[in-house]
């Protein structure tokens, strides 16, 4: 089947089932540059799906760099107003987001870390209404990757440029269940079922604690907030419209107390960072916080993570990715949060989703701190599942359950 045709049934995928795009709806796509070929499949999808108007923010990581590169850091900190507008628009007519992801990995190397702290420090502050309202489900969003021969040659070093990214593409397809054969609409509706059924197994037992460890050195205790909820797969966005907010998805994922993790995790993938790879790094921490942390390549990058604000260096999410998930058995290092986070268990520094605590999508900010959220302007995944992690929840009446065996579910 040529790919052509392949674009399309990923671009009808991230249409209906990912932003689940609804009649007279305004859509909002932000797409970089080099994938140019999927965004007009995706908008033209958007408007056969009875969307009243599509907007595409194009971006591109060469001229971002460009900015980072020669701009002052007062500069670097004046966010033009049009582009604070432009978002409140959206908000104020309801739109939905499709972000279309094609990283360069490492392509702020050798930038001053402090310019690209305080670059996205301050973004982050002027946009931090869209934050809120795009973590709270206030409306639906999704996310979906498009190849690229730089990220193709970071994936497969050893194929030259059109092969590389032709397996890359190759690859983005079949992690979202896209190929000649399927119908991707009938296989994440499948997918969605059995992703909702495994949160109400892990709901039911409604777990105070979870203790993780493996022989690379994590052994970490993490409790979880009161009234938690296990969640994975599909939302409800708050309009009331059912959405996909990551294509592919495999995780099952919940909020851990924010005061309430101790103990050591080591990183199994680099993590890309503002452009940097971190790698082989491990954090420890005590109380909820960070409070030691190592990284064998951009470790200094990985400070700038931890102290991009006061919730950076505590956890808002904890999610169980089995090791033999389908995307853990193709064997391939993306080098990219969204494949990597669903190839392996993972957590999250900074902010935690509302919607991981029960309705908590209904509470203010101080509500939610109160019972154990984190508040911030960052989340930041990172993966440390390993083919021998072991997971043992403790239920709120002391009982012990082992959740994981050997790097996968046993229950």
């Amino acid at each position: 089947m040529p790919k052509e045709i392949l674009l399309e049934k990923l671009a009808d995928l991230v249409v209906k089932i990912g932003a689940n795009v609804q009649e007279n709806q305004l859509v909002y796509v932000t797409a970089p540059t080099d994938a140019a070929p999927l965004t007009r499949k995706v908008v033209k999808s958007a408007y056969l799906a009875g969307a009243k108007k599509v907007v595409v923010n194009w971006v591109d990581d060469y001229t971002s760099r460009f900015s980072l590169e020669f701009e002052s850091i007062e500069s670097l900190e004046d966010i033009p107003q049009h582009n604070i507008d432009r978002i409140k628009y959206l908000i104020e007519n309801g739109g939905c987001v499709i972000s279309i992801v094609s990283p360069i990995p490492g392509v702020n190397k050798g930038i001053d870390s402090l310019k690209i702290q305080k670059a996205g420090l301050a973004r982050s502050k002027a946009i931090q209404f869209y934050r809120e309202h795009m973590m709270n489900n206030n409306t639906q969003w999704t996310i979906i990757a498009s190849a690229n021969p730089v990220w193709a040659k970071k994936v497969f070093p050893n194929l030259n440029e059109e092969e590389g990214t032709e397996a890359l593409w190759d690859a983005i397809f079949a992690a979202s269940r896209v190929t000649e054969e399927s119908n991707p609409i009938e296989e994440w509706n499948k997918h969605n079922k059995e992703l909702l059924d495994h949160n109400k197994i892990l709901n039911d037992y409604k777990f105070k604690t979870l203790h993780f460890s493996n022989s690379l050195g994590t052994d970490l205790h993490i409790d979880l907030v009161e009234n938690h909820v296990w969640a994975g797969g599909q939302e409800k966005a708050n309009n009331g419209v059912i959405f996909n907010p990551n294509i592919p998805t495999e995780e099952n994922f919940t909020m851990p107390h924010k005061y309430g993790v101790n103990g050591k995790v080591v990183a199994t993938k680099p993590l890309d960072y503002q452009g940097n790879l971190i790698e082989g790094f491990w954090l420890e921490f005590k109380d909820g916080k960070v409070v030691n942390f190592d990284a064998v390549a951009e470790k200094s990058s990985l400070k700038n993570l931890l102290e991009f604000d006061e919730g950076s260096s505590y956890l808002g999410e904890v999610a169980l990715i089995s090791y033999d998930s389908p995307i853990s058995k193709a064997n391939i290092l993306f080098f990219n949060t969204l494949f990597d986070e669903n190839a392996s268990c993972h957590l999250a520094l900074g902010r935690a989703y509302p919607m991981n605590i029960k309705n908590g999508t209904s509470m203010n900010q101080t509500e939610l701190e109160k019972l154990g959220y984190n508040n911030s302007m960052s989340h930041s995944d990172f993966m440390f599942g390993s083919i021998d992690m072991n997971i043992v929840g403790t239920t709120q009446n002391g009982e012990k359950v082992q959740i994981f065996k050997n790097g996968n579910f046993v229950v």
